[in-house]
């Protein structure tokens, strides 16, 4: 929703603060009336407006900030940092940057080192993963008349607070959901899927039409988990992990486990064998859906802007739907997509807070960030990124999908880096059943005893 800025009556709208400030009607204001109208508008914090700090009193300070990402998000985010340089001219960023891959593992050996950065993009289970006690990240309440607290919900701070501590500043929610490259499909002469039968189908048409190389999605390890448990939840419609215990048995853990297994020998999907045979350090990267030989993806939706842009000029990339067939209920989840947090060993705290205001709050940082991470949580970076059309349309069309959809709760530990990571027990479990290594019931009985164990630490 656009929030109007428009004045009312003799009110007058700050075109800097976006705040209200009373006209002075000096015929029927007396002196009193005044005195008060000015001790109420200097109470009036402004959720967009720069820190009143200046280079003449400061020392110089440098600070590092560490994300991950695309190109696109990379772009984005040296831009920003060069803006917040030149309005806060005595601080320094230098800026770590990267693909996920490796990042997390990277991560954690310098938070346990106490190493890390002053300021981390990090993910929402990180807290739980590395900070648990409050040990990493600095609790930001202690900074909050440097960042803006008040444009951000109550229960979004809440889901980035544990021990007691704001440990992070949430940037966005996501889920994930289907997108396409409507242009394979319209080659292969049929529309894109809306519901699984229509997905079992593409998988027989893209065979016979376009050839044994082009399918219509391609799933890697962590994609089939979460598409696996998006698919459990909407048959059982019960949440994957509730009070730290999960929720499945291993025979309805081996029902899911079979509808992947279906979509690999439907010709929907590709083989791990065959992902990997690529040798594409992500999906993005990988030829074959630049060509758009793989047609379709199920990614979070503030991901969406790499994929993208990473496909051949002249190629449609259209938002999916959620495959109401699957089961009785609404399955699938939403997180906290991102979030930034504070070192515990920086110097410079409130520098560090002065750069997370700029990015997520102040108009100028907004307006080149726009939704490189998501459509923001911000009150203020959502209204500018409203106001002056900047919000990718890809991205805003599937966040509002996702958010209208999705009914279950995430627990935290089910992207802990045991599980998740390359070397984790969803990678065994599922490039175990597409090579053939394990049967159903065997990577069945892997994921159980895997996960049992990660929510027992």
């Amino acid at each position: 929703m656009v929030l109007s800025l428009a004045a009312c009556g003799k009110d007058n709208t700050d075109a800097e603060t976006g705040g209200v400030t009373k006209k002075e009607d000096t015929a029927k204001t007396d002196d009193t009336k005044k005195e008060d109208t000015k001790k109420e508008d200097t109470k009036k914090e402004d959720a967009s407006k720069p820190a009143d700090d200046t280079a003449d009193t400061k020392e110089p300070v440098t600070i590092k900030f560490s994300w991950w990402g695309g190109d696109s998000r990379h772009e984005a985010t040296l831009a920003a940092i060069e803006k917040f340089q030149e309005t806060y001219d005595w601080i320094t960023v230098e800026p770590q940057y990267g693909a996920w891959s490796g990042w997390e593992e990277s991560m954690a050996t310098a938070f346990a080192t106490k190493t890390a950065p002053d300021v981390n993009q990090i993910n929402w289970n990180w807290i739980t993963s590395f900070s648990s006690d409050g040990s990493a990240f600095k609790d930001l309440n202690e900074y909050s008349d440097t960042i803006k607290l008040e444009n951000f919900s109550k229960s979004s701070l809440d889901l980035c607070t544990l021990a007691g501590e704001l440990q992070a500043i949430p940037v966005s929610m996501t889920g994930r959901i289907f997108y396409w490259n409507k242009t394979t499909f319209d080659k292969a002469g049929i529309a894109t899927p809306t519901n699984l039968a229509e997905l079992y189908a593409a998988g027989e048409t893209f065979k016979n039409v376009l050839g044994d190389d082009y399918y219509p999605i391609s799933l890697g390890e962590y994609d089939r988990m979460i598409l696996m448990v998006y698919y459990l939840e909407s048959v059982y419609g019960k949440a994957w992990v509730v009070d730290n215990e999960l929720q499945y048995t291993a025979e309805e853990i081996q029902k899911g486990l079979e509808f992947i297994q279906s979509l690999e020998d439907a010709h929907v999907t590709p083989s791990i064998q065959t992902i990997t045979g690529d040798g594409a350090e992500s999906l993005d990267k990988n030829p074959k859906w630049m060509e758009g030989k793989y047609a379709g993806i199920f990614e979070w939706d503030s991901s969406a802007s790499k994929f993208q842009k990473a496909l051949a000029e002249g190629q449609e990339f259209i938002v999916g739907e959620y495959m109401k067939d699957m089961g009785d209920y609404q399955g699938g989840y939403a997180k906290v997509s991102l979030a930034f947090a504070i070192s515990e060993t920086t110097p410079y705290p409130e520098e560090c807070a002065l750069l997370i205001n700029f990015l997520l709050n102040e108009d100028a940082g907004v307006e080149i960030m726009k939704s490189e991470r998501g459509i923001p949580l911000s009150k203020n970076g959502l209204e500018v990124c409203l106001n002056k059309g900047l919000l990718d349309t890809t991205v805003a069309e599937a966040n509002v999908k996702v958010l209208s959809w999705v009914s279950f709760p995430l627990d935290p530990k089910f992207e802990a880096a045991e599980l998740k990571n390359s070397d984790g027990i969803y990678f065994d479990a599922m490039s175990g059943l597409s090579y053939g290594d394990y049967s159903l019931a065997d990577a069945a009985q892997v994921l159980v005893d895997g996960i049992k164990a990660a929510l027992a630490k």
